[in-house]
């Protein structure tokens, strides 16, 4: 029996209808801690970049401002049979050089999202088959059920073929690529915002698209981001009214923001997971005093830095109450049963302990890889990680990096080149199997996408069985408990280090108006500002 998922045009209208942008438009100036590396849409699976793209590209389905999936690119979708999902194309919409739309892009972005050098791969299941069935009907045919296919589309981008074959891009841009690519310095989406230029570090200007097939929600006449790495200088620029809207506020700053007359704080609760990793792959450590062997191989040494970890002094010191410490590598908002899951206690006696019986006693050097214009306060929390750690003996060295060159390091463009690390997951499907296959599930088959965000290299066959079992369950409840058995094994292994899930703290001036959602995607066609 088929499963019927088209959406009818009543609710679509109710759902994406936009009230006419007013009649004043303006410039609105963004700030982030970060830069925009790259304007490939697949070079880096990274929440920031995802945002700044999705002004200028779009997917097949987008997710409204309460994070349902609601149709884009493709007017509905049906499954006429468990392992084929057909999507019908909406028509009429050109990209913004003016090419046509077709099931020609959707068949080549496919090829393309999964290619070598891609950091997107798990957005389709590398053996799926992308058939045309004609200019607006396009298949995916799978060797398994699949409900969730569709759920982190939203940030796969559809690109121009023709555009990409002209200006030699076809292949994916790496995130470590030593020289940029056409693609990588110019866009060309259907998205309501075209980029009118691109300085990387230095600035990136979006003008309005005039020809988008939506009615836009905005009064902008343009978006101007500057990537800001002081936090001092980012504040002081919202402060004075130079810049509209800084991502992130430092939580210090937040009451003086509060009780300026020119901007306030959104704040709001994240889904984003900040957790702690550990090569567990390798037989000795690339950063490590201690050579012929890796001591993260060793199930004590693992439990031993999760309970040297003081999450809570983190939450009052470094996040100064700002966070939810977490037992999971997901955020209990996308897991029903995660109240049945508790962390270890903190215990330094009991990890200095541990460290013994794995034939530490003395510890041991480790350099920690952590970025510090990525997260909020990544770096010193890797710094407070760095104090506790010192106190069972352990002596980590910590390279701190902007994100730029943190990623292209230790993501797989870059060889995983880490032995402990810090990093954030918002899973894109907003789903614990993202979690599982993603950044849990074992990168030991080239042929696979499985752990294509596992730096630690970390791998349980049980977990990776469950995790395909998972993907295929349509039972909610079935389908949760085995997320929960996963998720046990994993907690058994001490195979990460879940931290806490982090506050938004957006910074905007009293001037402007904009939507705030849970995945801390800064999405400015939601945006407008008064004179």
């Amino acid at each position: 029996m088929s499963v019927r998922q088209t959406l009818l045009a009543a609710a679509t209208a109710s759902i994406l209808a936009l009230a006419m942008a007013p009649a004043s438009a303006q410039t609105l100036r963004y700030a982030n801690q970060g830069d925009l590396k790259s304007l490939d849409p697949y070079t880096l699976n990274e929440t920031t970049t995802h945002a700044h793209l999705g002004h200028a590209y779009e997917g097949l389905i987008a997710r409204d401002k309460d994070l349902k999936i609601v149709p884009a690119l493709a007017e509905s979708w049906d499954i006429p049979e468990p392992t084929r999902w057909r999507f019908h194309l909406r028509k009429g919409v050109k990209f913004h050089n003016g090419n046509p739309f077709t099931a020609d892009d959707v068949v080549f972005s496919a090829e393309r999202v999964r290619a070598k050098g891609s950091n997107l791969p798990t957005r389709i299941p590398s053996d799926a088959k992308v058939v045309k069935v004609d200019d607006y009907t396009v298949d995916f045919i799978l060797t398994s059920p699949n409900p969730i296919l569709h759920s982190q589309w939203d940030t796969w981008y559809i690109m121009d073929k023709k555009w990409a074959e002209a200006n030699n891009s076809i292949a994916p841009t790496p995130v470590a690529a030593t020289s940029p690519s056409f693609a990588s310095l110019n866009a060309n989406g259907t998205g309501p915002f075209i980029i009118e230029s691109h300085q990387p570090g230095v600035k990136t200007v979006f003008k309005p698209n005039p020809n988008w097939w939506r009615e836009p929600e905005h009064n902008l006449k343009e978006i101007v981001f500057t990537p800001i790495g002081s936090a001092a200088t980012r504040v002081a620029a919202l402060l004075s009214g130079e810049v509209d809207v800084i991502e992130p506020v430092p939580i210090q700053d937040i009451t003086r923001v509060d009780s300026s007359p020119n901007a306030q704080v959104l704040k709001g609760p994240e889904l984003r997971t900040i957790f702690l990793g550990m090569d567990t792959l390798r037989d000795e450590l690339l950063y490590s005093n201690i050579k012929g062997k890796n001591p993260f191989k060793d199930v004590r040494v693992r439990e031993a830095f999760y309970k040297a970890i003081d999450v809570e002094l983190i939450k009052t010191r470094v996040m100064r109450g700002l966070s939810t410490p977490s037992a999971l590598m997901i955020a209990p908002q996308l897991f029903a049963l995660s109240k049945d899951f508790t962390r270890p206690k903190f215990d330094p006696d009991g990890a200095k302990k541990l460290l013994t019986e794995a034939g530490y006693p003395d510890g041991f050097e480790v350099t920690m890889d952590c970025p510090n214009d990525r997260y909020v306060n990544d770096a010193p929390i890797c710094q407070a990680v760095v104090s506790m750690l010192a106190r069972i003996g352990v002596k980590v060295d910590l390279l701190a990096q902007p994100k730029a060159q943190y990623f292209a390091k230790v993501l797989k463009a870059g060889g995983y080149q880490t032995s402990f690390f810090l990093l954030g997951w918002t899973p894109g499907t907003l789903d614990s199997h993202n979690v599982l296959h993603d950044v849990i599930g074992c990168r030991d088959d080239p042929k696979s996408s499985r752990g294509e965000n596992n730096l630690s290299g970390y791998c349980n066959k049980e977990i990776d069985a469950l995790t395909d079992k998972i993907l295929q369950e349509a039972d909610t409840t079935k389908r949760d408990q085995l997320i929960k058995s996963a998720y046990a094994i994993l907690d058994k292994d001490f195979g990460y280090i879940p931290l806490h899930q982090q506050a938004l703290a957006w910074g905007v001036s009293k001037k402007v108006k904009l939507t705030q959602r849970a995945d801390n995607q800064v999405l400015l066609y939601w945006a407008t500002k008064q004179d």
